[in-house]
């Protein structure tokens, strides 16, 4: 896997925090940014758990999990953005990150899969 999903996924959590802090601070929207700060975070932390996988399958399962939680920060980001509570270029710069992650978790598990064949 390399450390390059779990540097992104780091990096974009830092990002998602300074989100909600400015979200919570400035725009006192307290709901939606919280579940984005969680499923945001939790990307980071499901990569760096997946280091220490007890084995193969534990490796691929925190991987579908850190995924799911990209597709749900991706979700959270769409409607605080339609909701206008997100700016188009703060928007447009995290979600294009996740995007990125989306697309690193998901081939690095269709990798995994195909080699287990």
């Amino acid at each position: 896997m390399g450390n390059t999903v779990q540097e992104k996924s780091r990096n974009f959590a830092v990002k998602i925090i300074r989100c909600y802090k400015g979200l919570y601070d400035d725009k006192k929207e307290y709901v939606m940014s919280k579940q984005l700060l969680r499923c945001g975070t939790s990307i980071g932390a499901n990569t760096r758990e997946s280091k220490n996988a007890q084995s193969r399958m534990d490796f691929l399962n925190k991987l579908n999990i850190a995924l799911k939680e990209a597709d749900e920060t991706a979700y959270w980001l769409d409607l605080l953005h339609a909701s206008e509570y997100l700016d188009d270029k703060i928007y447009k710069s995290l979600d294009s990150d996740c995007a990125e992650l989306i697309r690193l978790l998901t081939a690095i598990i269709k990798t995994i899969k195909e080699n287990q064949k």
